[in-house]
């Protein structure tokens, strides 16, 4: 299966660097929903079977286009929300992005039994995030499109990818919009075939200026 994992639009807490993973979560930026409204141009070729999104309602906002052009309604997984932030919740400080990078980081780099401050740990992380994907595969199609968030996806993708090492993820910044596609199955591994960082409208849809903590390079 190939299974393009999409970032969302840009939000508020992008804009202004607020570490944000509360449910349902914001909307999407006026940016955002033109990076929005880039998809399904940017993705017509991809073959995109079936669509799915997290419990948060920036990836609803972001799946909407591409759903309306290809008709096909997404499918809720809240196993594909991003990492909780715990008691870093709508924090910006410089010291509480590096406290929640560095558990995302500690859990690519095994230590999967380390805890986000007051939220979950990697081993749950990973495990709701799995089974989420898992649900995708059991649908049977060749290709789908799952929208999630900037931290998990880097997370999951990189550690979970036979042939990139763990901490690529870490070294890869992921814009709003961005795309990262991998090939396979849980049962028989899965591989990186790409690691689109931009946004896929193009680079008039890229701000510069956005602080953007779950999106750059840990």
């Amino acid at each position: 299966m190939r299974l393009l994992l999409i970032r969302h639009g840009q939000t508020p807490a992008n804009v202004n660097g607020v570490l944000d993973a509360e449910v349902p979560g914001p909307g999407l930026t006026e940016l955002g929903q033109q990076q929005a409204a880039a998809l399904p141009a940017a993705l017509a070729d991809r073959g995109i079977e079936r669509l799915f999104v997290s419990s948060m309602l920036r990836t609803h906002h972001t799946a909407a286009p591409l759903s309306a052009a290809l008709d096909i309604d997404p499918v809720v997984l809240p196993g594909l929300r991003e990492i909780e932030a715990g008691d870093l919740q709508g924090a910006r400080d410089q010291t509480s992005v590096q406290r929640y990078l560095a558990a995302c980081y500690a859990w690519a780099s095994g230590e999967r039994e380390a805890r986000m401050p007051g939220a979950e740990t990697g081993e749950d992380f990973f495990d709701r995030y799995d089974e989420a994907v898992r649900q995708i595969e059991d649908t049977g199609v060749a290709v789908a499109a799952a929208f999630s968030h900037g931290a998990a996806i880097r997370i999951w993708a990189a550690t979970t990818a036979q042939n990139v090492p763990n901490d690529l993820g870490a070294d890869r910044h992921l814009e709003n919009t961005g795309v990262v596609e991998l090939e396979g199955s849980s049962a028989d591994g899965w591989r990186l075939v790409d690691w689109e960082g931009e946004p896929m409208g193009g680079d008039d849809l890229i701000d510069r200026t956005a602080q953007d903590p779950t999106g750059e390079r840990f």
